[in-house]
């Protein structure tokens, strides 16, 4: 009897208590895991509409495209070309039916493309009020001097295209001519005779033209328009037949972008 009052009086009888505590703590815990797993299985995807004209790579790839169903879209972007419906989509790229009804839902085309009828209505009204004979003029300012701000302020650019142009501004070290906005990937005919209209040229007084008869094949490799299999073949002709007096001598050279002899000329001096 002796023993088992000791017992009594010393022995702590709190510890299943504890446990018990402890046991439903973990259990309460556990059934919020439990609802946070099961929340997370039940949330689908969220899939964002977007412009089918400016699918990536690795979009098209995540749609489900070939990549030739791709290449054929970015080919005929190179174009400056859009696609403005679902129909078009599918003629450019040749997805299957059961791809483009799968896909087509996610398209967003740009407002104007999807209510023409009254973007001409309103286009007219605006050019009618804002463009008449005694319409208000606007500064035509200098391309080259343009910041991303004057940029922005034309329809239909926004932050990434004034910043790829200002980049290829920056890459050439001045723009001669405004036919180069037709080089700049994204530019729709639309936005360029915005820029044409807003914008002209003129070559800063301090800009360094190239001497092509002077030039190593780096630097002349560095040159936008010359790739460097080009500028190899520049420097060869160059010490094997002498100096070039003109563009049309270099013209002469195989590969050459006879196209854009012009535009090229002015960045060089013979």
């Amino acid at each position: 009897m002796l023993i088992l009052q000791l017992i009594y009086l010393f022995a702590d009888f709190n510890i299943s208590e504890n446990q018990s505590s402890a046991k439903n703590e973990w259990l309460a815990l556990q059934s919020e895991i439990d609802q946070e797993k099961s929340s997370k299985k039940n949330n689908k995807p969220v899939n964002y509409l977007f412009n089918p004209n400016f699918i990536s790579d690795y979009k098209g790839y995540k749609l489900g495209m070939s990549l030739e169903e791709i290449d054929r879209l970015m080919v005929f972007r190179k174009q400056n070309k859009f696609v403005n419906s679902a129909k078009e989509f599918q003629q450019v790229t040749g997805v299957s039916d059961s791809l483009l009804k799968k896909i087509s839902p996610l398209f967003k085309f740009p407002d104007w493309v999807q209510n023409k009828t009254s973007f001409k209505t309103e286009k007219t009204e605006y050019t009618s009020k804002s463009f008449s004979k005694k319409a208000v003029k606007f500064e035509v300012l200098d391309i080259n001097q343009a910041t991303q701000d004057d940029l922005i302020k034309i329809y239909g650019i926004g932050e990434g295209l004034s910043s790829r142009i200002l980049k290829q501004k920056e890459i050439l070290g001045c723009f001669v001519s405004m036919d180069q906005m037709n080089d700049i990937w994204g530019l729709s005919p639309e936005v360029i005779n915005e820029l044409n209209s807003h914008f002209k040229v003129v070559i800063p007084a301090t800009f360094k033209k190239i001497k092509v008869n002077d030039s190593s094949l780096k630097e002349l490799s560095q040159f936008s328009y010359f790739k460097y299999a080009l500028a190899k073949q520049i420097v060869t002709h160059r010490s094997m037949n002498g100096n070039f007096n003109n563009i049309e001598d270099l013209a002469k050279i195989k590969d050459f972008p006879v196209e854009k002899a012009k535009i090229i000329s002015l960045y060089l001096e013979f």
